[in-house]
């Protein structure tokens, strides 16, 4: 099997056990609003590419050949702590398709949540999926250590909150209230906007891989944390400068949702700033830069560097 097959076929297999675990958990929420359960599980599991689960459990499974909890409950952990990521990006898709947001009628092929529900009925989904994240991080379902689970809290508020992907879509808005008054963003608003809005979840994602694995006796290393922090921050950028190459070459098919919207916003993107081809290879050197802080990990970590060689080649 090629490299690229192999990458694939662990991708669709971390996302297929992220997958079943929400599904089991929504099947097993007793909430008497069926409705809202219902466009919660909507958005969870309509498709996705679940890269920020991969990234996930490959930085589990990266702390695993390091020699520090590689076992079966250190694993079922992380798949606990991916489902709690998926769930916050379930719930920021949902908010950024809606009127007053990105105003989009498409996600992943399908109907938008607001689409397939109502506008008020999606809000709400986006509401409870973001706090069922932090709900299901506490539970005793999770397996956490009381230390560990406070420190997967902080990762995830922090990735989602003011200073992440929320402030993130802020700066988006004033970035669309700036293009409609002649001032686009430039590249450093830009890289500052999307490395919030985009790149805090990502860098969440291989953070609480690791710390999934680690019990109050004994934490996930803290120097190996530091090196997927630094892996995956380069890496958040260059997944937006994908974006913004694939929203000019691809197609809505392929997507799932529509292309060309920041073009007719007028709001600039990474192409604008640096040519289709420039935008590749700055991507590219995102990348390069990302994969260097895990080359002390030797084969170790050549599934993440995989993973964020396939973030700049994919088609959707």
């Amino acid at each position: 099997m090629s490299d690229a097959n192999q990458l694939a076929t662990q991708i669709a297999h971390d996302g297929a056990m992220v997958t079943d675990y929400l599904a089991d958990y929504f099947d097993e929420m007793t909430s008497p609003a069926s409705q809202l359960v219902s466009a919660m599980r909507y958005a969870s599991l309509n498709g996705g590419k679940r890269i920020r689960s991969s990234l996930c459990l490959s930085a589990a499974r990266l702390i695993g050949a390091k020699g520090n909890g590689q076992d079966e409950a250190a694993m079922g952990r992380a798949i606990a702590a991916a489902s709690a990521l998926e769930m916050v990006h379930a719930y920021s898709l949902i908010h950024d398709d809606l009127p007053a947001m990105d105003d989009a009628e498409t996600r992943r092929g399908k109907p938008a949540c607001h689409i397939a529900f109502d506008e008020a009925t999606a809000i709400l989904a986006g509401d409870a999926l973001q706090t069922e994240a932090f709900l299901l991080l506490s539970s005793k379902q999770a397996g956490f250590a009381p230390g560990v689970a406070i420190q997967l809290i902080r990762a995830l508020a922090i990735g989602s909150a003011a200073g992440g992907m929320a402030g993130g879509q802020m700066l988006d808005l004033q970035a669309d209230e700036a293009a409609s008054a002649g001032k686009a963003f430039g590249v450093q608003e830009t890289e500052q906007m999307q490395a919030m809005k985009t790149g805090a979840l990502i860098v969440a994602a291989p953070v609480m891989g690791a710390l999934a694995t680690g019990t109050d006796d004994a934490p996930a290393d803290e120097a190996i944390i530091d090196d997927l922090r630094a892996f995956a921050a380069p890496l958040g950028l260059a997944f937006q400068v994908a974006d913004d190459v694939l929203d000019v070459t691809a197609n809505q098919a392929e997507m799932g949702k529509p292309v060309g919207r920041d073009k007719a916003q007028g709001k600039a993107s990474f192409v604008d700033f640096y040519g289709l081809e420039g935008a590749k290879q700055y991507a590219a050197d995102l990348v390069a830069t990302s994969c260097a802080h895990l080359a002390p990990y030797g084969e170790a970590a050549n599934p993440l560097q995989k993973i964020a060689h396939f973030v700049i080649n994919r088609s959707y």
